[in-house]
């Protein structure tokens, strides 16, 4: 695992994870594929700082791993931005073990074509780009799904998601959203390799 390099695949735990960044003796992963369907939230306004997702993933889910797989897990601060289009509060900073993306990051680790700092229709909740493809997520069946972000979409209900496509939505889906939805979880976290 020492000799990683963004765009990698590696597994760690049960799981099959893209590196997206290596920095120095730690490395940020990301799910391969999306690895179940579960809700963001029961419903109203959240945050990520206050989700029912983000007490899964530091919770249950964090628990699936060995206690010697967890003690390489670094623990994060989280920073949890405005949505850039809608000015919806991100809420507060967090430290978490494993988070979601935000809308930044999937710009940043996914390829950046200036339209999310600079749209092109501000009438639209979304955009498309050549880095679709790379956003993509699959099930475990193949199917291409959609992903939850951290990021808040329009308004308090709504969260951020990345569409079947690859598209970004900024407008976001409903937070109690869930089974049979293709409502999907697609991790991260930061890997320590001493």
């Amino acid at each position: 695992m020492e000799d990683m390099k963004v765009g990698d695949i590696v597994k760690f735990g049960s799981f099959y994870w893209l590196v997206l960044e290596v920095n120095d003796n730690k490395v940020l992963l990301i799910s391969k594929d999306v690895l179940e369907e579960r809700r963001y939230h029961d419903g109203g306004t959240v945050t990520w700082a206050d989700s029912e997702i983000r007490q899964y993933l530091n919770g249950q889910f964090l628990e699936s791993f060995t206690a010697a797989e967890r003690n390489k897990i670094e623990e994060t601060r989280i920073r949890s931005a405005d949505n850039p289009w809608y000015g919806t509060p991100g809420g507060r900073d967090t430290k978490d073990y494993i988070f979601l993306l935000s809308l930044d990051e999937v710009v940043r680790y996914f390829g950046d074509s200036g339209q999310f700092k600079n749209p092109v229709d501000s009438d639209r909740s979304w955009f498309n780009d050549r880095y679709n493809a790379a956003r993509i997520a699959r099930s475990i069946d193949g199917r291409a799904s959609w992903w939850w972000l951290r990021s808040p979409g329009g308004g308090g209900g709504p969260a951020a998601i990345v569409y079947y496509d690859g598209a970004l939505n900024l407008d976001g889906y409903f937070v109690n959203i869930s089974y049979g939805s293709g409502a999907v979880v697609r991790p991260a976290l930061w890997l320590n390799l001493n």
